[in-house]
């Protein structure tokens, strides 16, 4: 009975061990890829114990066309060593182009679905940098299809 005692608690504290990562309460800064013809975000992502939320914002204005897209994830944080970290997310998100005159596209509203799978390292400085793949499921014609994005992070935190 004793040795099942101290092998629960052995299997336990190593458990919690594995999962404890420290998730900084506040970080903010840019999310730099493609992000299907927006570009850079603004992310901003807030702790919430062992997960977060992340919500970024990406806008960009051109000569054929202006347009924004808000996304918002929640995303399940795992430590694999140190500093690095990888996690998982869901979300979703609106956005909008703005087609200018003598462009033959008509103006657009979207909706989406969002994962989001990605490796992080959090420095002993209050920096981040991440790197992650964000699948995207558009729900109208401006993407009624499945798009891959990849992108860099880096973070202030605070």
């Amino acid at each position: 009975m004793k040795k099942r005692f101290l092998l629960a608690v052995a299997v336990f504290s190593l458990t919690s061990f594995c999962f404890a990562q420290k998730i900084s309460k506040n970080a903010i800064g840019l999310r730099i890829g493609d992000n299907n013809g927006i570009g850079t975000e603004i992310s901003y992502q807030r702790g919430l114990k062992k997960n977060r939320l992340e919500i970024d914002l990406g806008w960009r204005d051109t000569k054929s066309y202006d347009a924004f897209k808000l996304t918002g994830l929640y995303q399940w944080v795992w430590n694999l060593d140190k500093g690095f970290n990888w996690y998982a997310g869901v979300g979703g998100g609106i956005g909008s182009y703005d087609f200018h005159k003598g462009y033959d596209y008509d103006d657009e509203s979207f909706a989406f679905a969002a994962g989001d799978l990605g490796i992080e390292y959090n420095f002993d400085i209050p920096l981040l940098i991440s790197l992650d793949f964000r699948p995207e499921l558009g729900f109208n014609d401006y993407g009624d299809d499945l798009d891959f994005d990849i992108a860099f992070g880096i973070r202030y935190q605070f």
